[in-house]
């Protein structure tokens, strides 16, 4: 998720409840739901040994959504409707990916369960707006705050646009009760293969009213700093174990390939 700029006053909130020609999302009728189904129950519990998730009650069943999770490697976009299956309806989950991912036959299949790109050099205003759009229609949008792949296990510095996004779907609405859920996705190695372990932690909501103070560039940093420590707090109890993994295997890596993915790893 990439920050988005404005010539707008950055202490006024800007309303964007009209359709912006050019992003556009949708998901497929009959790819989404095999591809869904084949994912929970064939390629996921086949792929991974122990799949445990925690926090579920967290996730409203109603109303507008972001989920916010820590960005481990290409699993995540699997694990995590996975995850918030029982909570969310997939159909209505939609996703913000980079264009590079929207690409190729990756694209097609992105394009078709609900991703939509951004710009990552020239983050444009009408991806912003058609964020806005789903969350007025109580939609689930899926927004990795890192914006790049970590294999660390640290929380690396997050993108302040999803909290703008939020912000600004907030205040285009009076009670729309945007809420923003913390999801920490914790591997037993740093480049999961046959049999790897994965931990699913999702936090407390971020409740956005709760931060609206009229200045979004303020209101930004502080929900943005709130989500920073609470995916802290998700990732702590994994950190040391990866931390040790990362170490290990990264011996036998080149510098250049230390801690960000690079656009063809599949892990």
């Amino acid at each position: 998720m990439m920050e988005f700029h404005s010539s707008s006053d950055p202490c006024q909130h800007t309303p964007a409840n009209h359709q912006v020609a050019g992003t556009t999302s949708k998901v497929s009728p009959w790819l989404s739901p095999l591809a869904y189904l084949l994912g929970r129950h064939c390629l996921l519990p086949l792929f991974f040994g122990q799949i445990r998730i925690t926090g579920q009650k967290n996730i409203p069943t109603t109303g507008p959504v972001i989920l916010a999770p820590t960005h481990r490697a290409r699993w995540d976009a699997l694990l995590v409707p996975y995850a918030t299956a029982d909570c969310r309806r997939e159909q209505d989950l939609r996703f913000m990916v980079t264009i590079d991912e929207c690409q190729g036959l990756q694209g097609w299949f992105v394009k078709r369960l609900g991703g939509f790109p951004v710009n990552s050099k020239h983050p444009s205003i009408r991806t912003l707006r058609h964020g806005v759009e789903l969350l007025q229609q109580k939609k689930t949008l899926v927004i990795f705050p890192e914006g790049n792949i970590f294999r660390d296990g640290q929380v690396h510095q997050l993108k302040p646009g999803i909290a703008r996004l939020a912000l600004s779907a907030e205040s285009s609405h009076s009670g729309l009760g945007v809420k923003i859920i913390p999801i920490g996705i914790n591997y037993s190695q740093p480049y999961p293969n046959w049999g790897t372990d994965v931990s699913i932690d999702i936090g407390c909501p971020i409740r956005v009213a709760d931060y609206m103070s009229g200045c979004i560039k303020h209101d930004a940093k502080s929900i943005t700093t709130d989500l920073g420590k609470v995916l802290q707090q998700l990732s702590h109890q994994e950190t040391k174990s990866t931390n040790h993994a990362f170490a290990e295997i990264t011996n036998s890596r080149s510098p250049q390939g230390l801690g960000v993915a690079h656009q063809g790893d599949l892990s």
